[in-house]
């Protein structure tokens, strides 16, 4: 079973991350299960150099899968940049919705965060998002404009999205 992916896109510094751990947290309250992808430009360091898990991974490992009393942690090699769905349905197919921060190229549902201080215009075409998360109050856009400052309106939105909108479509707008 695939789990709706929503993407949060924006510009660099536009308030991406502090949107989504806000939209976490009150997802999370009402009772959703909900999984992140976090696509980085820039290789991350997942593993402490000289663990042994790291020592399997350089040894040759493919992958190696670290597990502790409450968490795991998956290293693999990737050899193609995977889409966040095939992601999503492979490792959290559990998932009542999977949200992604970045991939703004990716074809599926987005929300852009554009923030005054930062930029006034969308890095996405409109026709590509569900709404923009924004504080400018007189941005002209033809998608759903929500507060950003108000995660508590726009978890309401995505959750009418995820009941109403989402049938394993791309894009699907209210």
């Amino acid at each position: 079973m695939s789990p709706p992916v929503l993407a949060i896109v924006g510009r660099s510094g536009s308030g991406k991350t502090t949107l989504l751990e806000k939209l976490l947290a009150v997802l999370v309250a009402q009772g959703l299960h909900v999984s992140t992808i976090k696509h980085s430009h820039h290789q991350p360091e997942l593993d402490t150099p000289g663990k042994d898990s790291w020592r399997h991974k350089q040894a040759g490992a493919q992958g190696t899968l670290l597990i502790g009393p409450q968490q795991m942690m998956l290293v693999r090699d990737a050899e193609d940049e995977s889409s966040p769905q095939a992601l999503a349905r492979t490792y959290f197919s559990d998932a009542d919705l999977v949200l992604v921060e970045g991939f703004a190229a990716m074809p599926g549902a987005k929300i852009e965060v554009v923030r005054a201080a930062r930029s006034q215009s969308l890095c996405c075409a409109e026709t590509e998002l569900l709404a923009v998360a924004t504080d400018i109050r007189d941005l002209r856009v033809s998608v759903p404009r929500l507060d950003l400052n108000d995660a508590e309106a726009i978890a309401t939105y995505i959750r009418q999205w995820i009941r109403e909108g989402w049938h394993g479509q791309e894009i699907s707008r209210h």
